[in-house]
């Protein structure tokens, strides 16, 4: 199996029209800097902002039936070879669970046996750029 690179980014859920107050909070208080919202996704429902120098991420996200511990809640973890992983952790019995796709970041789910998701991501490219063809292993 290929290798963990690092924890790639956390979500956590806000309720339909806190993305004023989630700028406030995380963009002005914290000082975070707003990332674009790759195309595939709703930017009026999401706001991304950069954690730190190494491309970490929050991802802030709107979910009126949610809050703490809503279904959308999730830690990203980035790895060397998304397909690998879908493959070994299929043939290991974890379910996986499809979404949407975002350019340059092969994506999946799965949960933990808490029913922890944890989202499985292979970092290509820009997702704000083309597509990057992935050169095979």
């Amino acid at each position: 199996m290929s290798a963990i690179v690092r924890l790639q980014h956390a979500s956590v859920p806000m309720p339909s029209g806190g993305n004023d107050r989630a700028r406030e909070f995380y963009g002005s208080k914290l000082g975070l800097r707003e990332k674009i919202v790759p195309d595939a996704l709703d930017s009026a429902r999401i706001i991304w902002f950069q954690l730190g120098q190494d491309g970490d991420e929050l991802h802030v996200f709107t979910e009126d039936a949610g809050g703490p511990n809503s279904p959308g809640q999730h830690i990203c973890i980035q790895v060397e070879d998304v397909a690998a992983w879908r493959e070994q952790l299929a043939s290991k019995g974890v379910d996986i669970e499809e979404t949407e796709q975002i350019v340059n970041r092969p994506r999946f789910f799965i949960r933990d046996p808490f029913d922890n998701r944890l989202e499985i991501t292979e970092v290509l490219g820009d997702y704000t750029a083309h597509p990057v063809e992935r050169a095979p292993r």
